[in-house]
């Protein structure tokens, strides 16, 4: 026959366990709230004061500019019509539904590598090298303001998950003091 032997634990000593292990966890998601918010002003105002400093302005309300949009492009550009970019969501749609519309154009439909390619075939077509420059310089503006809302979009996530962070820390810190108060209280036992 085994013998077995059973082991008690004091309850006071147990609540001190578990209170301790969420007063750690509640510890280590306050530092993260932390971490996160200043990751999101951080980036947030980069973004910001970057986008201010190239003074783009969307085009004024009722301009030629805005006009000549395809209907889906224009309803979208309208919503900042003659405000200066500043954000992500408003890098966005500058250069998707701006840009990218004026892009297409320029380049009748094609992209920047298949003009660069039928340029090299004909290198001595001016026009043809005129719009692969065109194309290359708006898609590099493009693609900027599309990084710019990328980190404008990974701020903000990042500002949610502080505030999560924040609120399950708070109350994992609250629980832990709850549990330290409980094991004053419970008698002792074995």
């Amino acid at each position: 026959m085994a013998l077995t032997r059973k082991i008690y634990m004091n309850r006071s000593t147990l609540d001190k366990l578990i209170a301790s292990t969420g007063l750690i966890i509640a510890l280590v998601l306050l530092a993260a709230a932390g971490g996160l918010l200043y990751a999101h002003n951080f980036v947030h105002s980069q973004v910001h004061d970057q986008l201010a400093a190239e003074q783009i302005t969307f085009p004024a309300a009722g301009s030629a500019g805005l006009a000549s949009l395809p209907a889906a492009d224009q309803a979208a550009v309208s919503r900042y019509a003659g405000q200066q970019l500043l954000t992500g969501a408003q890098a966005e749609v500058f250069a998707d539904h701006y840009i990218a519309v004026h892009l297409s154009k320029a380049g009748g439909g094609k992209t920047y590598a298949a003009l660069s390619t039928a340029s090299l075939a004909a290198p001595t077509d001016q026009k043809l090298a005129g719009q692969v420059q065109t194309v290359f310089r708006g898609e590099t503006l493009r693609g900027l303001l599309l990084n710019a809302y990328a980190f404008d979009t990974m701020a903000i996530v990042a500002k949610f998950a502080a505030i999560g962070s924040l609120a399950a820390g708070s109350i994992l810190l609250v629980l832990a003091g709850l549990g330290f108060y409980h094991s004053s209280r419970v008698k002792k036992s074995r």
